[in-house]
């Protein structure tokens, strides 16, 4: 919903640090794999009870998220491989920082927020899932109250400003209404004739 709202209005900004057509600009494959390794070692921070830095690494791998698709579009590097490696690591970032908060919330021994956050993962998982195999046989499947903006941001404020359970019980409850809001998109399209592919 936020990236759909933005639809590159940052771009102008991220341009700046970028000239363009520079032979020096960083390749934006190698920004993709920087942002995952960021959110990497955002959740080793998370798992071993570093909150705050964990948030900071939160908001810096998704700095990296923004750069890697405008400098992509700035230098004229948009390739199919760019977009394939970008969607892959992007869920391997997710689980990675969700990933580290269950093992920081297993070592605090709190059960009831390890199973919160693990209902938290099935959701964020299942959500670029139901959106890939909506796409399969209708136009588009855009809907849906939290993307992977919403989650970054819920979530490096939710760390930066002490309030990570409940941050997470958000991402928990409003990843998995929006997979069934993309179960609803998809049975309403099917059954209506709408947008279905040949």
């Amino acid at each position: 919903m936020l990236a759909s709202w933005l639809n590159h209005r940052l771009d102008p900004i991220i341009y700046k640090l970028t000239p363009k057509r520079s032979h020096h600009a960083i390749h934006p494959d190698l920004l993709t794999i920087l942002g995952c390794l960021v959110n990497l070692a955002a959740g080793i921070g998370f798992s071993f009870g570093f909150i705050l830095w964990g948030g900071i690494l939160l908001l810096v791998g998704g700095f990296f998220d923004m750069m890697d698709g405008a400098v992509a579009r700035q230098e004229s590097r948009s390739t199919p491989f760019g977009g394939f490696l970008d969607s892959v690591l992007d869920r391997y970032a997710d689980q990675f920082v969700l990933f580290g908060i269950l093992i920081y919330f297993s070592r605090q021994n709190a059960i009831l927020w390890v199973v919160v956050t693990a209902i938290a993962i099935m959701g964020i998982t299942i959500t670029p899932y139901a959106r890939a195999r909506a796409e399969n046989i209708i136009e588009t499947c855009q809907v849906g109250i939290l993307e992977r903006a919403e989650r970054v941001i819920i979530l490096s404020a939710g760390a930066l400003l002490g309030y990570l359970i409940y941050a997470i019980l958000v991402i928990m409850v409003l990843s998995n209404v929006t997979v069934l809001q993309r179960i609803y998109h998809t049975f309403r399209k099917t059954h209506t004739g709408e947008d279905i592919k040949g």
